[in-house]
């Protein structure tokens, strides 16, 4: 059996934007409604999400049978959490709060095998197919994807640092801890710090690495996607006040809920087709 090929990390390398849709509902059941509503890629969020490993393993498998791609949010830049989170499947994981080109160089190190990293080497593991994936020790590298968060004045100022590291495929600005970061606690938007994300996604691109952000904002997606953004979350599957976004979209139309935001965000003015990012 063969290596399951990353296509996210795959679309990211390749300049083609991918959009997504923040999942926090923490149930395998919705994860499967969302999984086929034709996004490109969902969040698995365990760092403010009530999820643990087993829920975040019935999500993965929940989404198994559909081609959009889950990237599973650790709770925190740690050996170990990542470690079993790759053991039961998960190829794209999005690693919060690094500050710095050593916290980025450990969280790459945490997804190898020695001797290149620290990962734990384990056998029949789900990620190895249960033993059958060929070479899955000596290939495994080549199809993890590693996004990590900068959420902070003091990760911006090691922005170029941070994504220069080997084995970062892309970086994502965290707008809400950004804001709070910058004396804006509570705001995604301000017009003081909106210039600042602009700055960051041209920075990460500049670098040959990844930008990604969260928005669910039509208006600041498209700002972001101008500025160079590639893997851009447009919602969520629950909003600040309890609402589901994606679920009456779905119902009341035959157009994917991806197609639909495709469409607004990435139409050339005057036109129809999509712009070159």
């Amino acid at each position: 059996m063969e290596l399951p090929v990353n296509a996210f990390k795959r679309a990211l390398k390749a300049g083609k934007v991918q959009i997504g849709l923040w999942c926090s509902l923490s149930s395998h059941y919705a994860t499967e409604l969302v999984a086929g509503s034709g996004f490109d890629w969902i969040l698995l969020d365990t760092e403010h999400s009530p999820n643990d490993l087993e829920s975040v393993l019935q999500q993965l498998q929940a989404a198994a049978p559909y081609p959009t791609h889950p990237v599973v949010r650790v709770p925190w830049n740690d050996m170990v959490t990542i470690k079993r989170y790759l053991d039961i499947g998960a190829q794209s994981l999005l690693i919060p709060y690094v500050q710095n080109a050593e916290e980025a160089k450990a969280a790459v190190a945490y997804t190898r095998y020695p001797p290149a990293g620290v990962r734990g080497v384990a056998g029949a593991t789900r990620a190895t197919r249960f033993g059958r994936a060929k070479d899955y020790a000596k290939r495994a590298h080549e199809e993890i994807c590693v996004l990590v968060q900068v959420e902070t004045q003091t990760a911006l100022d090691n922005l170029e640092k941070i994504a220069a590291v080997d084995g970062v495929d892309g970086v994502f600005i965290g707008p809400a801890d950004l804001h709070a970061s910058l004396g804006h606690t509570g705001e995604t938007n301000n017009p003081k710090v909106m210039p600042v994300i602009d700055d960051a996604i041209r920075r990460i691109r500049k670098a040959g690495k990844a930008p990604g952000i969260l928005t669910g904002v039509e208006a600041d997606a498209k700002r972001w996607l101008e500025c160079g953004g590639l893997f851009v979350a447009v919602g969520a599957d629950r909003s600040a006040r309890g609402e589901i976004q994606v679920v009456p979209a779905i119902a009341t139309t035959h157009i994917p809920v991806a197609l639909r935001h495709r469409r607004r965000l990435l139409r050339r003015p005057g036109g129809r087709g999509r712009q070159s990012v």
